[in-house]
C-alpha cells in the first residue's frame, strides 16, 4: 500500500510549517511550529519573540538560537505537547480533517531526510513520531464519526 509522505505537496497540511494558523492555550499561531517552538521555553520574551515571526522556519532558528533557555523536562513533554498542538490545528481546520480521512489506512510518514526523530531521518529509519501522532488522532477522529 502506497505511504502518505508529508512535507509539502499534496499532504503538506499535515505539516508543522504549512500555513495554517491554530489556537493553542489561549493564544493565537501563524503555524504549529510556532507554538510548538514557543512551547520549549518560559521566557516571555522569547515566546512573545517566536509567537511573532514570519514563517515556521523563522520560528525555529529563533528556539535554536535560544537552546539553553529551553525547559529542563522538555525532552519528557515534547511529544504530548505536539499531539496537542497537532490536535488544536486538526479541530480548528474542516480541510485538514478532510485530507486526513483521504489516507485511508495508509502510514502517515514525515518526510523528513535530516529529522529521524519526528520524521523519516535520512536512512528511513527514523522514529516517525509527527506521522505516527497524525495516524492516532486519524483513528480518534473515525471512531467519534462512528458514534
Amino acid at each position: 500500500m502506497e505511504k502518505v509522505l508529508f512535507f509539502g505537496g499534496r499532504w503538506g497540511c499535515f505539516s508543522n510549517m504549512a500555513a495554517f494558523r491554530v489556537r493553542w492555550r489561549g493564544v493565537d499561531w501563524m503555524t504549529s511550529e510556532h507554538a510548538y517552538m514557543a512551547a520549549k521555553f518560559d521566557d516571555l520574551c522569547i515566546t512573545d519573540a517566536i509567537r511573532c515571526a514570519r514563517s515556521g522556519y523563522e520560528a525555529k532558528k529563533l528556539a535554536q538560537t535560544h537552546a539553553e533557555h529551553i525547559v529542563a523536562d522538555w525532552g519528557e513533554k515534547k511529544l504530548a505537547i505536539m499531539e496537542e498542538i497537532v490536535h488544536a490545528k486538526l479541530s480548528q481546520h474542516p480541510y485538514i480533517q478532510k485530507k486526513l480521512l483521504e489516507t485511508g489506512d495508509r502510514e502517515i510518514i514525515e518526510d523528513s531526510p535530516t529529522d529521524s526523530f519526528w520524521g523519516r531521518g535520512p536512512d528511513w529509519k527514523g522514529e516517525n513520531h509527527l506521522g505516527k501522532i497524525w495516524m492516532k488522532l486519524r483513528e480518534e477522529m473515525r471512531s467519534r464519526m462512528k458514534r
